[in-house]
C-alpha cells in the first residue's frame, strides 16, 4: 500500500515534464558587444522544431553587427552583415546545438548593445480551435449593410 503514493507522485511528475517538454521555450538578453569582438550563443533543437531570432543593436557606433547562425554540422543556415535589426525563423533539419553568433569585428573603436530573442518551438493559439472562431475582425467586411462612400481627396 505504501508504493501507490510514490508511484501515482512518478505518474504526476512524469506528466508534468511532458507537458513542459510540448511548450515553446526561449531567452531574451541584453548584452554588451566590446569593439573588434565576436559573442555566440548555443541552443539544442529538436528535429523539426521552429526556432526564431529576433535581434536589435540598441547603442553604439553606427547601430549595426554581423549575425550568423549554424546548424550542427557547421553549415551557416543565416548570415547578415552590418545590420541594425532582423529577425530569422528556421525549422530545424537536424537534431542538435545550434550556435548564433553576433559580431563586432570590424569595428576598432566602438562597442554595441544588443538585445536579442531566441525562441524555440511553436507558440500555442490563446485559445482552443482559435481558427475556427468568428471574432470582431473576421466580421468587419460584412457589418455594414450598404457600401461605404468612397474616400476623398484631401484638400
Amino acid at each position: 500500500m505504501g508504493s501507490a503514493a510514490p508511484r501515482s507522485a512518478s505518474v504526476l511528475l512524469l506528466l508534468l515534464l511532458l507537458r513542459r517538454a510540448e511548450q515553446p521555450r526561449g531567452a531574451e538578453l541584453t548584452f554588451e558587444l566590446p569593439d573588434n569582438a565576436k559573442q555566440c550563443f548555443h541552443e539544442e533543437v529538436e528535429q523539426g522544431v521552429k526556432f526564431s531570432l529576433d535581434y536589435q543593436v540598441i547603442t553604439g557606433g553606427h547601430y549595426d553587427v554581423d549575425c550568423y547562425v549554424e546548424d550542427p554540422q557547421g553549415n551557416t543556415i543565416y548570415r547578415e552583415t552590418k545590420k541594425q535589426y532582423d529577425s530569422f525563423t528556421y525549422r530545424a533539419e537536424v537534431k542538435g546545438v545550434y550556435q548564433f553568433c553576433f559580431s563586432n569585428e570590424f569595428s576598432t573603436f566602438s562597442h554595441k548593445t544588443v538585445y536579442f530573442d531566441f525562441q524555440v518551438g511553436d507558440e500555442p493559439p490563446i485559445l482552443p480551435d482559435m481558427g475556427n472562431r468568428v471574432t470582431a475582425l473576421t466580421q468587419c467586411p460584412n457589418a455594414s449593410p450598404t457600401p461605404l462612400p468612397p474616400l476623398r481627396a484631401p484638400v
